[in-house]
């Protein structure tokens, strides 16, 4: 009840706000059911579930320098992810505050829009420069302050694309001392011919992380692979200190019969003091087609190798090998676009937990069929 009267009460507010302000609100969502099958090598049974994830939001133009957004989102308290396992005797899926910003750029002074101050929970994607997801998990909001120069949410404009972040992990009541990190990242978005490409490099400088307690912010209190003591445990605690460099890019071209073929990759390595091994971690891939209308589909497919304290797990990809970090292994997609605004895709996953030793830890199949509507 509580939920639906949250919905009720931001749908009444939007439409007297619009009225009022002749805003354009520019409603969007998305509903996706999944079908999932965990096949862990160690366990003789698989695990099958079916799942519901739903997000609707405004994202109202305000002016021409002023825009802003608001969605609400299925999901609980794990940050990488806003799928609703289907079950639990019929009981009633909650919605949450999933993006909640404003972006104001400016035209006056020579600006001319190229440049976007943005306050607020806003999607990875939009607030970074992201190629693919080896630093983060598609589905992860970020909170905080950005400074963009040429990126428009997803969108990058030809030639440079700036970005400088701060954004807060835990609000521990001294500031001094909350997790957070910064972000700086310069790209180069250029054509040649009929294609294009962006090459690129990011540095995330983590702050209040190590010898930190992650009871709080990191789902479950786990460690997520990364070093340290307690995962799983309110005494959870990592070791080690993140602050990663990254370089990224990505070549996309056309083949034979105009196929739209794209090749992309990641690296990235911690430099943090006293990390000196066990740092580094990458990804590659290509896609091959673009289901962009109906009747048209797509295959991606790409390798990952991601060393325990390469990257700070807690908010890398929840699906590959669990989450986390310390694991290797390669996914493969597809997606067919079967009338508009309806997508059906197939997901397969094999990874390996324990790059680090000659034996590798446990394996995981993961296959995963979604059906999503757009709207």
């Amino acid at each position: 009840m509580k939920n639906f009267i949250t919905l009720l009460v931001f749908f009444v507010f939007a439409g007297v706000v619009s009225d009022a302000f002749a805003v354009e609100w520019n409603w969007k969502g998305d509903v996706m059911y999944r079908y999932q099958i965990d096949n862990p090598e160690t366990k003789d049974n698989n695990r099958d579930s079916h799942r519901l994830r739903v997000r609707i939001g405004g994202f109202p133009e305000i002016s021409e320098e002023l825009n802003a957004g608001i969605e609400l989102s299925t999901g609980g308290s794990n940050p990488v992810s806003r799928m609703q396992v289907l079950g639990e005797g019929f009981t009633a899926k909650s919605f949450k505050l999933n993006q909640a910003y404003i972006d104001f750029h400016p035209m006056s002074y020579g600006l001319d829009g190229r440049v976007d101050i943005v306050l607020g929970k806003r999607a990875v994607s939009e607030s970074i420069v992201r190629v693919n997801d080896l630093l983060w998990d598609t589905d992860l909001t970020i909170e905080g302050l950005s400074l963009h120069y040429g990126k428009d949410g997803r969108k990058h404009s030809a030639g440079l694309n700036a970005v400088l972040g701060y954004y807060f992990i835990d609000e521990a009541g001294d500031g001094e001392n909350d997790p957070a990190f910064w972000v700086s990242q310069l790209a180069w978005n250029g054509k040649v011919d009929n294609s294009s490409f962006m090459i690129g490099a990011g540095f995330y400088n983590y702050l209040n992380i190590a010898d930190t307690n992650v009871a709080g912010w990191a789902y479950k209190d786990k460690l997520f692979n990364n070093s340290g003591t307690g995962s799983g445990t309110p005494a959870a605690t990592l070791k080690y200190d993140y602050d990663v460099l990254e370089i990224f890019m990505y070549f996309d071209t056309g083949l034979i019969g105009k196929v739209p073929l794209k090749v992309y990759s990641q690296y990235a390595i911690n430099v943090a003091e006293d990390v000196d091994e066990e740092n580094k971690a990458y990804l590659f891939g290509a896609k091959l087609g673009k289901a962009a209308k109906p009747g048209r589909w797509e295959i991606d497919a790409n390798y990952c190798y991601i060393e325990k304290d390469a990257l700070l797990g807690a908010f890398t990809d929840g699906t590959r090998f669990g989450g986390g970090t310390d694991g290797k292994g390669f996914e493969v997609g597809g997606k067919y676009l079967l009338v508009q605004n309806m997508m059906l895709s197939l997901k397969y996953y094999n990874h390996d937990q324990g790059v680090g030793s000659e034996d590798a830890g446990e394996g995981l199949d993961i296959w995963q069929a979604d059906v999503v509507v757009k709207f």
